[in-house]
């Protein structure tokens, strides 16, 4: 451990290497500990409302658009803030973890935005979370390059727009102690993010641009909004300067987007379909529901009803206040050697960014570089305007539209696939990393909660699949043997037991088996970064 002796009630319990002093200095730590002094004690009170509104959903069902908020909803003269020029035209954001070699590459991609992922896309290691920093700072100064194996790699003279994804409410970090308590993975990531880059941006043309994930309510948009209040009046920059995408990836956010909006107007340019986490907060939703089973992940694509109903209502929401509304991601990836597999991948990846053009999403994320040609050439094909703000889809989502779950098989491969991502990717999110690509799909955190929530759905209400095998202890325990033997026999014996396999499997079979549903599966795995 690190005590940082400058700095009264500021500890760092995280090795120092070489080039965290420039990240970690005496004047960012204290910007950093005035926010979590002045908002920790909100936070806490925000994540407790969280387990009381699931523990009344448990017991009286999911109550849907707040009737205390309708006057919000009702009022149709209210609008966002107008998006700087830099925002206004976002039809291909690229998203991934912020390695240094990432990094450079995404900002060369061709897309428009960058989206900086110390989120779903990193593990939150120390290393991982400051050299981030690091290389984030480089790149909003245009200096970052690297050098790797005879490679030299530098930033093309025009880049994407750098935006950042910092963690979620629920995520401490636990290598930095003020006053005793962690502080918020949040505060953290866009504290050190902002009091470093904010000038440097702004004098480049650009701004300090954030995506906030994983919201649940206009309660916790509004921390934030406070947040970006006080944190722009420390630096002396005018409300405003910070500009914000939110995340509609939960099911109570979808229920409470324009209330989401409304908070952080002066903030705020877009929000986002996060299908991933979407499915899975629906199933964490309605975990006590056995009306909610869903079928296998496969068949849950944005065409089936409520997710079709869910991005229209995002595009919908957006349109009417000024906003825009990006699309999400496509798991595909471009696949080696295999040319008939990579023309597959590359035309799903077209047919969901075609649905999501005409929708009138104004633009969309990949998770590759190969890929941004493909989202870039049917926006660029449907979409001939920056945006499309002036396309409102017809109706308005009921409460029915967006909860009712879609037929579709429940099979033992669905099974299958579920145990086997589950474990790969807890396995190398254990190792430190946090995208993973499996089964030529690209996973992060919110897949794998995906594959782990609903096994835990399927055995709790006691799902039965198609082939008539019941979904219970035996099934599990059985299929994550053959699947731990399956990865043993691909990765060898000596990476097998390197690389966490035993550990994940326990993780993630404990998770699944367990009588209450844990809200995160990194917050329990978290704690094996002090166990090393």
């Amino acid at each position: 451990m690190t005590s940082n002796p400058v700095l009264q009630g500021v500890e760092i319990k995280g090795a120092m290497q070489p080039g965290y002093e420039t990240i970690l200095t005496p004047e960012a730590l204290a910007f950093v500990a005035q926010l979590h002094r002045m908002y920790e004690p909100t936070r806490q009170s925000l994540l407790r409302a969280r387990a009381q509104r699931q523990t009344w959903t448990n017991e009286d069902g999911f109550i849907g658009f707040a009737p205390e908020y309708s006057a919000i909803r009702d009022d149709r003269s209210w609008q966002v803030r107008p998006a700087p020029a830099d925002l206004t035209d976002r039809r291909v954001e690229i998203t991934g973890p912020c390695d240094r070699k990432m990094v450079i590459n995404a900002l060369n991609s061709g897309a428009q935005c960058f989206m900086a992922c110390l989120e779903d896309a990193s593990a939150p290691t120390w290393d991982v979370m400051v050299q981030g920093q690091v290389n984030l700072r480089d790149a909003a100064a245009g200096t970052i390059s690297l050098e790797d194996k005879g490679k030299s790699y530098r930033l093309y003279d025009k880049t994407a727009v750098l935006i950042c994804r910092p963690r979620g409410w629920h995520l401490d970090e636990a290598h930095l102690i003020v006053d005793g308590q962690r502080v918020a993975g949040a505060i953290f990531d866009f504290g050190l993010y902002f009091f470093h880059n904010a000038h440097t941006l702004l004098a480049r043309g650009s701004g300090p641009y954030f995506y906030l994930p994983k919201l649940e309510h206009s309660l916790e948009a509004r921390l934030w909004n406070n947040l970006f209040i006080t944190a722009q009046s420390m630096l002396s920059l005018p409300l405003g300067t910070i500009r914000a995408t939110v995340l509609i990836e939960t099911l109570p956010g979808a229920f409470m987007a324009e209330e989401i909006l409304y908070e952080l107007r002066d903030h705020i340019t877009a929000l986002n379909c996060g299908r991933w986490d979407y499915i899975f907060s629906y199933i964490k939703t309605f975990q006590a529901d056995h009306t909610k089973l869903l079928p296998d992940r496969a068949a849950v694509t944005m065409t089936v009803p409520f997710m079709a109903a869910y991005a229209a209502h995002v595009v919908r929401v957006c349109h009417r206040r000024g906003a825009h509304a990006m699309g999400g991601m496509s798991a595909f990836i471009p696949v080696k050697d295999d040319e008939a597999a990579n023309e597959k991948a590359f035309a799903a990846v077209r047919a969901d960014k075609e649905r999501e053009a005409k929708l009138g999403h104004d633009g969309t994320w990949v998770a590759h570089p190969g890929l941004v040609s493909v989202a870039r050439e049917v926006f660029d094909r449907l979409m001939p305007t920056p945006n499309q703000l002036h396309v409102i889809p017809a109706g308005e989502a009921t409460f029915d539209d967006l909860v009712t779950p879609p037929t579709g098989p429940r099979t033992l491969a669905g099974l299958t696939n579920n145990i086997n991502v589950g474990i790969g990717y807890v396995a190398a999110w254990l190792r430190g990393q946090g995208a993973v690509p499996l089964h030529n799909l690209m996973e992060d955190a919110a897949t794998a909660e995906i594959s782990r929530t609903q096994l835990w759905q399927w055995r709790t209400h006691g799902a039965t699949l198609d082939s008539g095998e019941a979904v219970d202890v035996a099934l599990i325990t059985r299929v994550t043997e053959e699947q731990m033997a399956l990865y043993k026999a691909q990765v060898g014996d000596n990476f097998f037991e390197a690389g966490m396999y035993r550990q994940a499997a326990e993780l993630f079979r404990t998770l699944v088996l367990a009588e209450r549903l844990e809200p995160f599966l990194t917050s329990p795995a978290y704690a094996y970064y002090f166990a090393k």
